[in-house]
């Protein structure tokens, strides 16, 4: 074959040197060219971690037994030879940026699994990186360049799957006090941040908005130099996926305390909406926080021993849960528990002005009767609801002595709205707890019904106020408007915030503040809204643009105009989804010949198929193989025709 010239700019040259140019004929492999471009430079190095990247078309050539020709690589291709991993600027979920050396020729998701294993975050594949958004001033900018910077680039990426631990911390962070620090300030909660600068945050105003910013997620199969992003560049690292798998305080102290910063600043800016009781509640937890993790940071020592017996145990029952599903399941269905009581129900419908009505209400298995009156329960109940698949939120305001539980119940003709009123706290506990099960496709013969209830209950205890106890003195260091999202800086004084947030404090004071962090999370995944991404669809046959949420267990159709959920369809009663990547639409076909389809006007439809297969990927995982995490099965779900 003619041997013909090949450049190749190498970076280590520096930019003033100009290309090295090669001789080459087509049959020459990649790994080939690699070894004469070597030699060429005389330069002696290591270059295990170089690569030859194809600017015009923007990708890698990794496959080095590829020959030029294989590759379609001609006298005019524009190569560079470059490092695999250069240094990235990472925003964290707590406001502070770290500096490290990050995988760029490999898929996006590798690359994150690298930085978590670095950072000591278990359960990477819950997290990704997207694009910040952009600063309007450009004072901003001037700004951003005095932030503190934490340099990690000299940390290598660890190839070992598990961190050996050395005082509490990967070894890698016990080298230096320069390390420890950066490792304490991962672990450990931010103190609370001045409300000027909750004030200047981005914070969306509208379903819109909030669309706008899951249009920044980068795609997880692709690597980043693909996806255009240059060495020192600045990513967000973010959790993507609201589904928290094994959270464990002993081994997640990095993982919880990022996973409260976000959630921390989901409140605070607005992005998840709660009432005015619960804001308060989130004030209290905050401020207790700070206050614990400042005074008394905590350290979890772990006894070897004690360890493997929990480990041993967590095993014994995970095989007895198993072994139990046989005879024992049989005799509980036979037998499965019923709820009945008197409850007021309302259904909401335009031009009315009907209150609640009381009626005997009887809860068994998945679904909800009601009679006139308990003497007419043996008969035909006036109407049967079925709860799987609905939608179920609280309504609660325990001063206020109000108990609602709200329900959305798929119908035909769209979601058809129900407002339970219970009388008190224990009878809205059983209840909450029944119908959230059924939302499941649960009965009441579950196992964790107990336990729901119990969390129900714990909830509401946070709430109270103890009107015989003293409300404590108010602490002068803490601003009580950094606690709350801007909107109540303008609704109350100072003093008055201090006085409803020490209020709800009471009830938390006695949490170590790795529960209240714990305690924190519960209470925003309770969140009505909680862990749903939006973005603006066009449905297939519609003339207007509507709102789709993206939820862990659900897919949200919203009215962009009123804000009000006209559909619900369920993952589990997902047939299958396929994307039509040349007109950019996705189809996705449920149970009961139910089929939609819709084109992405804010994100590319990547985004969307991204999250489906991740949510659906997220609910694979089990407690038995918690440790492996198979990432074949995350790029067939998420990776689209680039995994076929």
């Amino acid at each position: 074959m003619a041997a013909w010239d090949l450049s190749v700019t190498v970076e280590e040259l520096g930019p003033e040197v100009p290309p090295v140019t090669i001789s080459v004929t087509s049959d020459l492999h990649i790994g080939g060219v690699i070894l004469k471009l070597v030699e060429k430079t005389q330069l002696k190095r290591d270059w295990s971690d170089y690569a030859l990247w194809w600017a015009q078309k923007q990708q890698w050539l990794l496959r080095t037994s590829w020959t030029l020709d294989k590759c379609g690589i001609q006298a005019d291709a524009s190569l560079v030879f470059i490092p695999q991993h250069k240094p990235l600027r990472l925003g964290l979920p707590n406001g502070c940026t770290l500096r490290l050396r990050a995988c760029f020729s490999g898929p996006m998701f590798r690359t994150v699994l690298g930085v978590c294993k670095m950072l000591n975050i278990r359960r990477p594949e819950e997290l990704s990186l997207l694009r910040p958004l952009e600063e309007k001033k450009k004072k901003k900018k001037e700004k951003d360049s005095a932030e503190e910077v934490y340099d990690l680039v000299e940390v290598p990426l660890t190839s070992v799957s598990q961190a050996c631990l050395y005082n509490g911390m990967p070894a890698h962070f016990a080298d230096s006090p320069k390390t420890e620090a950066v490792y304490k300030m991962l672990s450990v909660p931010q103190p609370a941040p001045p409300p000027e600068l909750i004030t200047k945050q981005y914070r969306p105003a509208s379903v819109v908005d909030k669309a706008h910013i899951n249009s920044r997620w980068l795609d997880s199969s692709r690597s980043l130099m693909e996806q255009g992003i240059q060495e020192n560049d600045r990513l967000w690292l973010r959790f993507k996926y609201s589904t928290f798998h094994d959270l464990e305080p002993k081994y997640d102290a990095v993982r919880l305390a990022q996973l409260y910063e976000q959630a921390r600043w989901a409140i605070l800016l607005e992005d998840v909406d709660c009432t005015e009781e619960e804001m308060m509640l989130f004030g209290a937890l905050q401020y207790h926080i700070s206050k614990r993790s400042l005074a008394e940071p905590e350290t979890t020592n772990s006894n070897t021993a004690m360890d493997d017996l929990e480990s041993a145990l967590l095993s014994l029952e995970v095989k007895m849960d198993g072994d139990s599903n046989t005879a024992n399941d049989l005799l509980d269905n036979m037998a499965a528990p019923e709820l009945n009581d008197y409850l007021k129900i309302f259904r909401p419908k335009k031009l009315t002005l009907k209150g609640y009505k009381q009626y005997w209400f009887k809860f068994q298995d998945t679904r909800i009767s009601y009679f006139k009156s308990k003497e007419e329960s043996v008969g035909e109940p006036i109407q049967q609801i079925h709860l799987k698949g609905c939608e179920v939120a609280p309504d609660v305001n325990v001063a206020g002595q109000k108990f609602l539980i709200r329900l959305l119940i798929p119908a035909p003709e769209g979601m058809t709205e129900i407002y339970l009123r219970c009388e008190n706290e224990e009878q809205y506990a059983h209840w909450m707890a029944a119908c959230r099960l059924a939302s499941r496709g649960r009965s009441l013969a579950d196992s964790s019904f107990q336990s729901e209830i119990q969390s129900i209950r714990s909830f509401l205890a946070m709430q109270k106020t103890s009107g015989n106890s003293a409300t404590p003195a108010a602490d002068d260091t803490i601003n009580t408007y950094s606690l709350v999202s801007p909107r109540y800086h303008k609704k109350y004084k100072a003093k008055q915030l201090t006085a409803r947030i020490l209020e709800a404090y009471q009830n938390v004071a006695q949490l170590s503040w790795t529960e209240a962090m714990l305690r924190f999370l519960q209470v925003w995944q309770a969140l009505p809204d909680f862990g749903i991404s939006y973005v603006v669809v066009r449905f297939k046959g519609s003339r207007k643009d509507e709102v789709l949420g993206i939820a862990p267990n659900r897919l949200i159709r919203i009215d962009l105009g009123v804000g009000d959920v006209v559909k619900t369809w369920r993952y589990n009663n997902m047939r299958q989804w396929n994307v039509n990547w040349d007109i950019r639409q996705v189809a996705i076909e449920f149970d009961g010949n139910i089929n939609i389809g819709f084109s992405c006007v804010t994100a590319d439809c990547k985004i969307v198929h991204e999250f489906i297969g991740g949510y659906i990927f997220m609910s694979t995982r089990s407690r038995e193989k918690s440790d492996t995490l198979n990432e074949e099965l995350f790029h067939k779900l998420t990776g689209g025709h680039e995994a076929l």
